[in-house]
């Protein structure tokens, strides 16, 4: 086994390093020792002339599980090179939750002319796929359902698994139904191996596990499944009838996609590492104006204590120093707060607490850093007032770090939007703001005459 990982390693790492050097037949060769994952890892770390040439190696039939390891945008740019009769063969042996995350991110007419070339049983269970939400349970659930009844014996259950030959991947239980196809419980592999045959379903299921709406957000499907330590789960609809099932490794899926979006998200950038420079540049303006607009406010601000500037100059030298550290401090907060939101760890009963946490960090932050900074200060200019001022307005920004690093997302989250995308930008124009007028303003009464 070490032998093969070590094999698939080295494929993959002549792949990204030489394959410009490599005939074609050489790096089919390759592709042909890797998996589907590994695949699509040496797909996004290539240029996209190289990415090009390397998916056209693949066999239609590998293009389905390659093309659904792939993150959004380079999954897009490759199926729009490839014909709908192409796409639909590629996709047809995926997973039902599979082949609706690559469908449903088509433009519509597309999605109908690849649903037109597939049987009656594929299209009709595709289409009940596409009717729910992409980020939802129902988004995420396969229709691989093995479901038993409760009047079932033991050696009935033990049977009919033979009888399918294979179990779909991640079967570590088995649901129970009614004649009406109502979710009443789940049963475990292992209870069924392990039980007496003459037993029967309802004296060894288990009643007390809720199974998962089908319209549950994507995200609590995944806090759900590691407070639990789940490897599948059911999912029933809003007449508690049972329509399928959520494995894990749809669940790291979600999980991974929203690490990388919040990681993404909080630098303002939405694109592929090797994207094109017109579209990466298109992809990053809007931020950039976001933060133009806001420095613009800070530049205001400090505008407003001109006349004060002008007279004592160094005052220009010192005064990002203050709004430098109350931004860093103001993003430690965020992150954590950001981080408990995630985790839905911070709720009305905690965030007082929380709160009084970080403005007592702040304000022992603030006196050790200011005590410092005004000694460097006094040290660089031989004034004990500005020393004084600087210590003064560095702990105020530190104390509104607090405020703007826990209210604005808890803020931005009330009206709907995405604090992880929105909220560094605020975070950091309000302790801009507040360092510049916190300083300046003590310099103008304590100084300007």
């Amino acid at each position: 086994m070490d032998g093969d990982n070590k094999n698939t390693n080295n494929n993959l790492k002549t792949i990204l390093d030489d394959s410009l050097d490599l005939s074609l037949n050489q790096i089919r060769r390759l592709l042909s020792n890797m998996s589907p994952s590994e695949i699509a890892h040496a797909l996004e770390s290539s240029p996209p002339k190289q990415r090009n040439i390397l998916f056209s190696l693949l066999k239609t039939e590998e293009e389905g599980d390659v093309l659904f390891e792939l993150g959004e945008e380079i999954q897009q740019d490759l199926i729009s090179n490839i014909s709908n009769e192409e796409l639909a063969e590629a996709v047809k042996e995926l997973e039902l939750d599979e082949i609706v995350d690559i469908l449903q991110k088509l433009p519509e007419e597309r999605m109908k002319k690849i649903l037109s070339n597939m049987s009656k049983v594929d299209r009709s269970r595709i289409e009940m796929g596409l009717t729910f939400p992409e980020n939802t349970a129902g988004g995420l659930l396969n229709t691989d359902v093995i479901s038993v009844r409760p009047n079932n014996s033991i050696q009935e259950v033990i049977s009919y698994l033979r009888d399918l030959g294979k179990l779909p991947d991640n079967t570590d239980k088995i649901f129970v139904v009614n004649d009406s196809n109502e979710y009443l419980g789940e049963l475990n592999i292992s209870k069924v191996i392990t039980s007496n045959p003459s037993m029967v379903v309802r004296e060894i299921m288990e009643t007390e596990i809720s199974p998962m709406s089908v319209d549950l957000d994507d995200k609590e499907v995944a806090i759900l499944f590691e407070r639990n330590d789940w490897i599948s789960s059911s999912v029933i609809d809003k007449n508690n009838k049972l329509i399928g099932r959520i494995t894990i490794d749809d669940v790291v899926d979600v999980i991974r996609e929203d690490a990388d979006q919040n990681l993404l998200g909080m630098a303002g950038v939405a694109e592929d590492t090797f994207a094109p420079p017109g579209r990466a540049a298109k992809s990053r303006v809007l931020w950039l104006s976001l933060n133009l607009i806001t420095a613009f406010i800070a530049a205001s601000t400090i505008n407003i204590f001109q006349d004060i500037i002008d007279k004592f100059v160094y005052l220009a030298i010192l005064m990002p120093i203050v709004a430098s550290m109350g931004g860093v401090a103001a993003t430690q907060t965020l992150t954590i707060v950001l981080r408990g939101l995630t985790l839905e760890q911070i709720n009305s009963s905690n965030i007082k607490w929380l709160f009084k946490r970080e403005l007592a960090v702040s304000i022992l932050n603030g006196i050790v850093l200011s005590v410092l900074v005004g000694f460097i200060t006094y040290a660089w200019f031989q004034e004990m007032t500005i020393a004084l001022l600087i210590s003064f307005a560095l702990i105020i920004n530190l104390v509104s770090s607090v405020f703007a690093g826990i209210l604005v997302p808890l803020i931005l989250r009330k009206f709907k939007q995405d604090p992880a995308i929105s909220g560094s930008v605020v975070v950091t124009t309000v302790t801009d703001v507040i360092g510049f007028l916190s300083f300046l303003g003590l310099a103008t009464i304590y100084l300007y005459n």
